[in-house]
């Protein structure tokens, strides 16, 4: 089984040449971030996924989290890493500085978040639901309750979870019917949730729980819906872990992959009702965690990366030195390893690509979030904030639905020893199989991105950013005969195309039939992470033609990163004509058939 090796130089590649890094550090906070501090701590980061959590990857998958009556234990070596990982400070990466925190923007803090996913998913999956848990208790509860959590958080003493999913209720809320009852300063919660992740474990002092549930007085459907924290300890008034809460984990699922990672059933008063602090205002409990489980569909978006990249490290490692026939075209000579043959080498390229091109969105996302949190101006934030909403769902849906073809990709690269779990290639398959339903399938972001995205503020930021992928044009013009930027200018032209068309389309088909704007959603969601993967590409293709006319000392990278954005533009976009018929012709064939005739 291959070791992971961070791939910190294309990280630096990304936050240096692609992201404004100049721009991060002039926001409130970020002052100190240099390419000096991103390389230091992309090193110091990778030696940790690396050395500590790679090691653990392959017993989480085989030994798993164990449940008993007294709780769940951690698989063995996981508590002792979570021990390194606070003591490091890294839990503390992105959080605020008033709590402890170290203030580091989100482009930085994702690339962490990348490389621990590639090392080890499954641990990783704690400290993000924790990152998210403290940012919605910092952002919507009261100065008490801030106090009493959010530094706890933040360091990692305590980790955090997200309680929305019940037996009756899936994706759909307005189902919920967990009940709080208050009493006094608290409430006492009465309820089921399903699909906790690391609702219960031994790696941390005290869990803390962030739950959806119901006053009496609530009305119906999602506008009824309440949020509340239930620590697993009770916390006294010096801050000191009290009596346990009436909470529990009454089992933990048996999975397809992420087998380190414990996914509770939780059961909330059993007894006299676990006690609960309301956050925030009645009713508005939805609004609020959106703000969790929207840091966590860009870090789940993450993860599609992780494992993409995990995958492809795997497979390369194997197709160098898995040897198996003899050269095309060589009609004598030895035998040779199989990344020799043209089908591996497209095989290869084809995960090369789409994760590089993965990366560079997620950080492009992950750039407008900073500048919607901390940017001093108004209309830049507020722009910030429009296309972070937009590239959200593409970001997860799309990274998600890549790593799961790119991990297939690894195990065929792998032949029938793929299919073999002793060999590692179908764990990372089974593992990223995860991510395209966690925090949202994708049906639920495409619905996101075509209905609350495009259609509610009538296409403005996505005209504004194809607006933008448009004036790459005037790059790319001068390379029009060069042999690959002329490829990739034309391929992106024509990719931009197709996606202000079905934009267009989809516009105007929403206020005639909903129905059939949603029947091509998905469609259009990967046909957005195609091009706008293709325009991250060119980017990097024209900043790699710049930096070979230099003749610098990293000519091999930059060589290789025009030949990767050369094989998406003639590979991966034109995917793009493949989507917009899906799009803004599919409607009817999709909607045909009565639920009889299926």
């Amino acid at each position: 089984m291959s070791t992971y090796n961070a791939p910190v130089r294309d990280m630096r590649f990304v936050l240096e040449e692609l992201v404004d890094l100049p721009a991060i550090a002039a926001l409130p906070g970020c002052e100190e971030v240099s390419p000096d501090l991103v390389g230091a701590v992309l090193d110091e980061a990778s030696k940790f996924a690396g050395g500590v959590l790679d090691p653990l990857n392959k017993p989480g998958d085989q030994i798993g989290a164990k449940w008993s009556e007294q709780g769940v234990a951690s698989v063995p070596g996981f508590k002792e890493a979570y021990r390194q990982f606070v003591e490091a400070g890294w839990p503390a990466v992105g959080g605020d500085p008033e709590f402890g925190g170290q203030g580091l923007p989100h482009v930085l803090s994702q690339q962490l978040s990348e490389m621990w996913n590639s090392a080890n998913m499954a641990f990783c999956l704690c400290p993000m639901l924790t990152s998210g848990a403290m940012l919605a208790i910092k952002r919507h509860g009261s100065p008490e309750l801030q106090a009493t959590y959010v530094s706890k958080l933040v360091s990692g003493q305590w980790t955090g979870t997200m309680n929305l999913t019940e037996p009756q209720a899936g994706s759909d809320l307005s189902a919920v019917r967990t009940k709080a009852v208050p009493e006094g300063d608290h409430y006492r919660i009465k309820g089921t949730k399903i699909f906790i992740t690391w609702g219960e474990h031994d790696m941390a002092e005290n869990i803390v729980h962030l739950v959806l549930a119901r006053l009496p007085d609530a009305p119906e459907g999602v506008k009824g819906i309440s949020l509340f924290i239930v620590p697993k300890f009770l916390v006294n008034a010096d801050g000191s872990l009290g009596a346990r809460n009436d909470v529990k984990c009454v089992s933990i699922e048996h999975k397809l992959g992420i087998h380190g990672s414990p996914t509770a059933v939780m059961a909330y008063g059993d007894g006299e009702g676990a006690i609960g602090y309301l956050v925030g205002e009645p009713n508005r409990g939805l609004e609020y965690m959106f703000t969790m489980m929207n840091f966590a569909r860009l870090e789940v978006g993450v993860e599609g990366v992780a494992m993409a990249e995990r995958a492809y490290q795997h497979a390369l490692e194997y197709a160098k030195n898995r040897v198996q026939g003899r050269e095309i075209g060589v009609k004598a000579g030895e035998r040779v390893t199989i990344i020799h043959h043209p089908d591996v080498r497209r095989m290869l390229m084809s995960m090369k690509a789409q994760t590089e091109a993965m990366r560079a969105l997620a950080a492009a996302a992950a750039e407008a979030l900073d500048h919607a949190l901390a940017n001093p101006d108004v209309e830049q934030r507020r722009r910030g904030q429009a296309v972070f909403d937009l590239l959200t769902p593409v970001v997860k849906g799309w990274c998600t639905e890549q790593s799961i073809e790119i991990a297939s990709t690894g195990v065929q690269i792998h032949g029938g020893m793929g299919f073999i779990e002793e060999t590692g290639a179908a764990q990372y398959l089974r593992d990223a199989r995860i991510t395209s339903i966690y925090e949202g399938t994708t049906g639920i972001q495409a619905n996101d991105l075509v209905g609350r995205k495009l259609a509610f503020e009538k296409g403005m930021t996505a005209k504004g950013v194809i607006a933008q992928m448009r004036a790459l044009d005037r790059e790319l013009a001068p390379f029009a005969d060069h042999p690959a930027l002329g490829v990739i200018r034309r391929s992106l032209a024509d990719g931009v195309d197709a996606l202000e068309q079905s934009t267009d389309w989809l516009l105007q088909a929403y206020t005639q039939d909903a129905k059939h704007a949603f029947a091509g959603a998905v469609p259009y969601l990967k046909l957005w992470g195609v091009v706008a993967g293709g325009w991250q590409m060119a980017r990097a293709a024209l900043v790699a033609k710049r930096r070979l006319d230099e003749q610098g000392s990293d000519h091999d990278f930059y060589r290789g990163k025009l030949a990767t954005a050369r094989f998406f533009a003639e590979h991966i976009l034109p995917l793009a004509h493949a989507y917009k018929p899906a799009i803004v012709q599919g409607a009817t064939s999709t909607l045909a058939l009565e639920e009889a005739l299926f």
